[in-house]
């Protein structure tokens, strides 16, 4: 999964604020393998991190 904030239809969004790539990272597009997008989605169901709010814009950006 490649998330990347200038391909998200939420970007600019009040959904950024919160966004859990912001959050974390707070830098350019990050890519996540199956293992780390599964993590983060445990972590968001155990409210440790708000979920990812990613909307893609191309699907060449999912």
């Amino acid at each position: 999964m490649l998330i990347d904030c200038d391909h998200c239809a939420m970007q600019h969004t009040s959904a950024c604020d919160d966004c859990v790539v912001s959050v974390l990272l707070q830098i350019g597009p990050v890519e996540l393998n199956d293992d780390e997008v599964a993590a983060l989605g445990n972590l968001a169901d155990t409210g440790l991190v708000p979920r990812l709010r990613l909307v893609p814009t191309d699907r060449q950006a999912s």
